[in-house]
């Protein structure tokens, strides 16, 4: 395959200017059809239990359309280490294409319990669910970001934002979604205790209205977006966005930070940059992809409370992907939309010296190009750094690869 000639020639060039080896092998499916499989969460969150031998994954027959309440999924494992068999564990009708059921492993039960999102009696929550014995815990709160610890979590309004950007909400109306209150005070980024099931909205809507773009009253909804903790559980990040709902298109953007319990608020940029995408490289540094200096989309890496800007890459990722550190901080993977052929490029980026190197390019069929049912790559690393996965269409039909990474 021509991507696997370009990564062998990016691989020499790579290897002689550090000269520590490290190889990445040809991706291998995990999955199979004739369903649609995709990880179980957003990209850069963990898929892996501890010990590497599971994999979350989510099952759906729906290909070409936004997924509704009715359109229950199956969310289950891989097992790695029984020929990529996979395992149904259970059900969910609350899922979308780009952050599925937005399942994690808890570090409280690493090998064995995972959270996961739901509707159940009308209401979106998330749900404890335990691998081995099956049993369920609810939380009345549905989840968008799990903290370090696997103690906490972020939940955010996902039925405003199913009138926001359809293809990250969820069906049913799950949760109020004020769609007539444009800076709700009663609505934002809640903090909730997982062990005890209770919530506090730590971040308002209505207290960002002044460092956000304006919105036209009665018309534009302002709404919170794709949270996550820094690696230390110290900090939370999100996107704030306003938009028409009537559109649910051109977006303004506004990327934050906050402590833990909602103290602390920071806009990440100067106003024009925006955000998009994003990852925590440590405690304190993060990188998002926005409109470096108001001009070029940039993987713009950065100090929380500083103006370190710098562009990662060196020019050469001047777009916006879904740039993602692997825990030991060593390497960068991100990914493209598609090109005029179609076709999504994967690699990888070496922090000691930015070095860049291609993995592969992915052909995307015309059946995956729709806005709410699209493919993204979505990358993400094996805690241990040994497996770089994500998700893909280039075969025919929607399904989760790996590739294996051997280092010295």
């Amino acid at each position: 395959m021509k991507y696997g000639l370009l990564a062998m020639i990016g691989l020499a060039a790579f290897t002689a200017q550090a000269g520590e080896l490290a190889s990445f092998s040809q991706a291998s499916a995990i999955t199979s059809g004739p369903k649609d499989h995709l990880f179980a969460a957003y990209y850069a969150i963990n898929s892996w239990s501890a010990d590497g031998r599971y994999v979350t994954v989510l099952e759906t027959d729906v290909k070409d359309r936004l997924p509704t309440e009715q359109d229950v999924a199956t969310l289950g494992i891989v097992d790695m280490k029984d020929n990529n068999q996979f395992i149904p564990l259970t059900e969910t009708r609350c899922w979308n294409f780009q952050e599925a059921a937005m399942a994690h492993w808890l570090k409280t039960a690493p090998n064995s319990k995972i959270i996961y999102n739901d509707l159940i009696d009308g209401k979106f929550v998330s749900v404890v669910f335990d691998i081995k014995t099956k049993e369920k815990k609810i939380i009345p709160y549905p989840v968008s970001a799990v903290s370090p610890n696997g103690k906490e979590a972020v939940s955010i309004n996902f039925a405003r934002l199913r009138l926001t950007r359809p293809d990250y909400g969820y069906g049913g109306k799950g949760q109020n979604a004020r769609e007539t209150i444009s800076w709700p005070e009663d609505d934002g980024l809640f903090l909730v205790d997982l062990e005890k099931g209770s919530a506090k909205l730590i971040v308002s809507i209505a207290s960002a209205r002044d460092r956000m773009p304006q919105v036209e009253e009665g018309k534009d909804l302002a709404y919170f977006c794709h949270t996550v903790f820094s690696r230390d559980g110290s900090k939370i990040f999100w996107l704030a966005r306003s938009v028409n709902p009537a559109t649910a298109r051109n977006w303004k953007t506004t990327s934050f930070t906050c402590n833990r319990d909602g103290s602390d608020v920071r806009r990440c940029f100067p106003d024009g940059w925006s955000g998009s995408h994003f990852n925590w490289l440590d405690g304190e540094r993060l990188m998002i992809t926005a409109k470096y200096k108001d001009t070029v989309w940039s993987h713009v890496l950065f100090t929380v409370g500083k103006t370190d800007y710098t562009r990662v890459g060196r020019g050469l990722l001047d777009f916006d992907g879904h740039g993602v550190f692997s825990d030991d901080g060593q390497w960068m993977a991100t990914d493209t939309y598609p090109d005029k052929l179609s076709e999504r490029k994967l690699m990888v980026l070496r922090m000691a010296d930015q070095a860049i190197l291609p993995l592969g390019m992915y052909f995307v069929p015309e059946a995956y190009k729709g806005t709410y049912w699209r493919c993204d790559l979505h990358p993400r690393w094996r805690p241990d750094g040994k497996m770089l996965g994500f998700n893909s269409v280039h075969e025919g039909t929607r399904q989760v690869y790996v590739i294996n990474v051997t280092t010295p």
